[in-house]
């Protein structure tokens, strides 16, 4: 699982193996430490959520995927889901949970868990 932040947007990457992880046990969370503190970011399947929400508490950023989105979620076409929570006066955060499709250019990072690029020409 990967975790994009740009100002008000948050944007989580699955792989294959995280996507059936978080359809059959309904978490995941992922720990990057820094000297004496962690930065924790997560996913949750909540079957008290109509759309994609998040908290952020104790230093842990947690988004919510309504369960529903979930099912059968590894092996069909859907890509992703996308969701904004208004704040007010503070404006809002966008949120955005897709498949990790393998890049088309040359990297160095193991890309044999992610999805196949569907935009892949020969």
């Amino acid at each position: 699982m990967k975790i994009r932040i740009q100002r008000n947007s948050v944007r989580y990457r699955l792989s294959r193996s995280d996507i059936q992880k978080l359809s059959t046990e309904g978490y995941l969370e992922e720990v990057t430490p820094f000297g004496d503190s962690l930065f924790i970011y997560g996913v949750k399947k909540s079957a008290d959520v109509s759309e994609l929400t998040a908290d952020f508490q104790n230093g842990k950023i947690l988004l919510h995927i309504p369960e529903q989105l979930t099912d059968g979620w590894a092996d069909n076409n859907v890509v992703g889901y996308d969701g904004e929570m208004l704040f007010g006066n503070n404006g809002s955060l966008k949120l955005l949970i897709e498949k990790d499709f393998k890049c088309l250019d040359n990297v160095t990072e193991d890309q044999s868990d992610n999805y196949e690029n569907p935009a892949k020409t020969c």
